[in-house]
């Protein structure tokens, strides 16, 4: 994509915004299957939308973390072929987890946790962070540019 002119697309917007949403909560059931599936006899959407769930206080809540930090992990990957430009991260991982603070009021009320917080919190750092440094990345690299010799 070139990036010198640029476009206001807000359908593009609204497409990146909902890629994104779906891969995070793709990732997250996966990580929570294989984490907190193990541990408990039934999965549910308890454990991602609820508060409660995330808590230092038990092996189940320590795996629940696990799971949220391993997503926005790989949120930053996703936000690194979705985005592609380092200063949009910042606001696409703020907006996920906006949405997702949205989702937990509607699922089980305001989070009075500090855990939930905390983790949360982290969460949109280590998304942003990450995904932007690797943007940057990309962006800082050369240009390759061929030289064709003639020969003459």
């Amino acid at each position: 994509m070139f990036y010198g002119a640029v476009v206001w697309d807000p359908w593009l917007i609204v497409t990146q915004i909902a890629c994104l949403q779906c891969l995070y909560y793709l990732t997250l059931g996966f990580f929570m299957a294989i984490l907190v599936g193990t541990r408990v006899s039934r999965m549910s959407l308890v454990y991602f939308f609820d508060y409660a769930t995330v808590t230092a206080s038990t092996v189940t809540g320590w795996c629940v973390i696990a799971s949220f930090v391993l997503s926005s992990l790989a949120g930053a990957v996703y936000m690194f072929y979705l985005i592609e430009r380092a200063k949009k991260c910042i606001d696409f991982s703020a907006t996920l987890y906006i949405i997702h603070l949205f989702i937990c009021i509607i699922y089980g009320g305001w989070p009075s946790s500090i855990t939930w917080w905390i983790v949360n919190g982290t969460g949109v750092a280590v998304m942003a962070l990450l995904g932007e440094y690797l943007c940057i990345r990309r962006e800082l690299r050369e240009i390759p540019i061929a030289r064709y010799r003639s020969n003459v």
